[in-house]
């Protein structure tokens, strides 16, 4: 019976089917090579004259032509010197001469150039950035050269364990062909906002960044942007920015120059098991509201702090990230269905999307909530009180912050342990608002008779506002 049991369990193993290697890239690699290109950038880097160890000397000295001279010549006492790199890059559209690669590749450049496989070299103009998802889109003369672009892929159809191809320009020596598999996918590298990650194994190193992956189709389906490494080398982490997100932003830069991203209008933040218990929720899926703007998308449309997102324009959202990049790809101006979970129950509110750009500007000066003053208190390892004279000079609040401020936290307590500091707001506690400290203890009080664990405590820091769960039994 053993031995039967062996050979049935090895035949399922073994039946297991799979897409095997190819017997070569070479052919893939043949025909997609011209339309991946080097980019060679050149930047006028300001230093001060003489810096280093050489001496100075007052005008008319007789050394000083002679140390001026290794201390290089420029205006304001100031050497100038060029410094370049290199990177890598491809053509995605050969009639209008437009070439993706990395915003870091070409960041501060005063002159960018495209070197083609045949080593002839072009000038470029720079499109359009977006540095929130590290693209940028150049643009060639198309008469200067006949030009050969690839087409994009979809990376959503993607699966780890696919093969892959990478071409690029590794520490500047010119048309590299690597090949892997997809090792991950959605990785969050905390880069920026929208980190939505292909993780290969195929060899990427310095200079390969801006360079396409392919599948073997030969579509490219993510644009390879960093490595993890502690040398400085290729071990087989690399990441590239998936193709679904890069299509989106690089029409955005070719058609206005500049990203034109869906703004929602809220503050948000996980939800935590500790969280969902004060929420009344079964489990963690979903996006807390922190905050909400006045005036903005959500605002308008009567989203409150204290709502959890549980799905945007039919989309379920479980994470912040996730919420962020879903709002981001929608278009502005559009009117969206948001599912919310208040109070124990769903609701569903429409919003009009705004626009991400416009609006940044307005969010980093928004001023906080109008609160009254009240009394002092020692509540939950905090010592609350009421914004007085002297408290305003002290955390340096605005003349129109008032209400609940945190005056000290004992570190040892649980609002230490989940980062409150002094000069926080208390803004709501349990989801209601609070005026002064009062309050504050009724609130407490209410939740105390209640069974719940833990209470929800909204707490404002600069511009920022943020939910934290305290334990009633602590």
């Amino acid at each position: 019976m053993a031995a039967t049991a062996f050979v049935v369990c090895a035949f399922f193993a073994f039946n297991v089917s799979a897409r095997g290697a190819p017997d070569s890239f070479a052919d893939l690699a043949e025909k997609l090579s011209p339309a991946v290109v080097n980019i060679s950038t050149t930047q006028i880097v300001k230093t001060e004259r003489g810096g280093g160890n050489f001496p100075q000397f007052p005008p008319g000295h007789p050394f000083e032509d002679f140390f001026k001279d290794f201390g290089g010549k420029g205006k304001n006492g100031q050497k100038e010197r060029r410094a370049t790199s290199l990177g890598s890059g491809f053509v995605i559209d050969a009639d209008e001469g437009l070439v993706v690669t990395n915003n870091h590749v070409i960041d501060g450049a005063d002159e960018i150039y495209v070197i083609f496989q045949d080593g002839e070299k072009v000038p470029a103009k720079l499109v359009g950035t977006d540095p929130k998802t590290d693209l940028a889109v150049l643009n060639i003369d198309p008469k200067e050269k006949d030009l050969v672009a690839v087409p994009w892929g979809n990376s959503d159809k993607s699966r780890v364990g696919d093969w892959v191809m990478a071409i690029g320009n590794p520490f500047g020596l010119g048309g590299t062909v690597t090949a892997g598999i997809i090792s991950a996918r959605g990785r969050d590298i905390r880069s920026g906002p929208y980190d939505d990650y292909i993780q290969t194994d195929a060899s990427i190193n310095k200079g390969n960044s801006g360079g396409p992956l392919f599948n073997m189709d030969g579509e490219v389906i993510g644009i390879n942007t960093a490595i993890f490494s502690q040398s400085g080398g290729s071990i087989g982490i690399g990441f590239a920015v998936p193709s679904t997100l890069a299509k989106t932003v690089i029409s955005q830069l070719v058609e206005f120059g500049q990203t034109r991203r869906g703004w929602l209008g809220v503050v948000i933040q996980n939800v935590t098991e500790e969280l969902a218990e004060g929420l009344g929720l079964s489990n963690t899926d979903g996006v807390l509201v922190a905050g909400v703007p006045e005036d903005g998308p959500a605002f308008k449309a009567g989203i409150k702090a204290g709502d959890v997102i549980l799905t945007f324009n039919g989309q379920e959202v479980s994470e912040t990230r996730e919420l962020s990049r879903v709002v981001a790809e929608t278009s502005v101006g559009a009117d969206v269905d948001v599912e919310l979970w208040r109070n124990g129950e769903k609701i569903t509110k429409s919003v009009q999307l705004g626009e991400l750009e416009k609006a940044e500007t307005e969010l980093a000066s928004a001023s906080p909530g109008d609160l009254n003053k009240e009394l002092t208190a020692e509540i939950m390892g905090m010592r609350l009180a009421t914004v007085t004279d002297q408290v305003r000079q002290e955390f340096k609040l605005s003349d129109e912050v008032e209400g609940v401020i945190v005056v000290d936290v004992d570190e040892s307590s649980e609002a230490g342990e989940k980062d409150i500091r002094p000069g926080d707001q208390i803004l709501e506690v349990q989801l209601k608002p609070v005026k002064n400290i009062v309050d504050v203890k009724k609130t407490l009080s209410e939740a105390s008779k209640s069974d719940r664990k833990s209470v929800l405590m909204l707490i404002k820091r600069g511009v920022s506002s943020r939910f934290v769960a305290l334990s009633t039994e602590k």
